[in-house]
């Protein structure tokens, strides 16, 4: 296997939902500050975890599917890359629904 392969994956996953941006106009990206606010706090948490599993030895990543590269707490920026990709895949795909059906999820503007 390669050594992006974690990372292969997750770029499957964005382009896989990608499109929703465009042809279903979830404007997910276009409310940016958003959706730094919903994945911030995903990524904190997540990598907080991470780096105490990985210090008590909990878990590792397999070298022989990720970069190589580590980030703070020595966790690989593969890792960080996933609390940030599945989330926006996640919000993308729950807009879409939320477009294609014309739901409201309550938070929408007062018509």
């Amino acid at each position: 296997m390669s050594k992006f392969a974690y990372v292969s994956v997750l770029l499957g996953c964005i382009l896989g939902t990608a499109w929703l941006e465009v042809f279903l106009r979830t404007k997910v990206y276009r409310r940016a500050i958003r959706l730094v606010l919903t994945i911030l706090p995903v990524l904190v948490v997540f990598s907080v975890w991470d780096a105490y599993a990985i210090a008590q030895g909990h878990w590792t990543f397999d070298d022989r599917y990720i970069t190589g590269i580590t980030t703070i707490a020595n966790i690989p920026l593969d890792e960080i890359l996933f609390f940030i990709i599945i989330p926006i895949c996640t919000i993308l795909s729950f807009e879409a629904v939320r477009s294609a059906r014309n739901w409201e999820a309550g938070d929408e503007q007062a018509r």
